[in-house]
């Protein structure tokens, strides 16, 4: 409680028992999917080489199995951890965008440069 008279600077707000619970069940049901991500990814990193004959040939499976949970869990903790979800859009956006841009040209410089890599081992190899 605070020690002002004027509501408007109560800080401290009550909620009841049903709604509580309501927030406290949310908040384990994501911290259970996110465990279950990462034991999914911890376990396909311990095995993926005994997946096959050929570990190189799924090694490419792999590698997006992972950014795609990867970026399922950074949606989670962004959204519901971080309370971005319950936002309104244009604050949503104002956030999510200087990092989708971001990871997006960080994804072109990964790939140039690894093909700018691949290149030029090749053709030292070559000569």
């Amino acid at each position: 409680m605070s020690n002002h008279s004027d509501s408007a600077y109560e800080f401290a707000v009550h909620h009841g028992e049903e709604e509580g619970k309501k927030v406290r069940k949310r908040i384990w049901l994501i911290f259970w999917v996110l465990l279950g991500i990462t034991t999914v990814e911890v376990t396909l990193g311990l095995i993926w080489k005994s997946l096959s004959a050929n570990p190189d040939a799924i090694w490419g499976m792999v590698k997006w199995t992972f950014i795609i949970l990867t970026l399922f869990k950074a949606f989670y903790i962004v959204f519901d951890y971080m309370h971005l979800g319950h936002e309104r859009r244009n604050l949503k956006w104002t956030i999510l965008a200087p990092y989708i841009i971001f990871v997006l040209y960080l994804t072109f410089i990964c790939l140039n440069e690894a093909l700018a890599i691949r290149d030029f081992d090749f053709m030292w190899w070559n000569s």
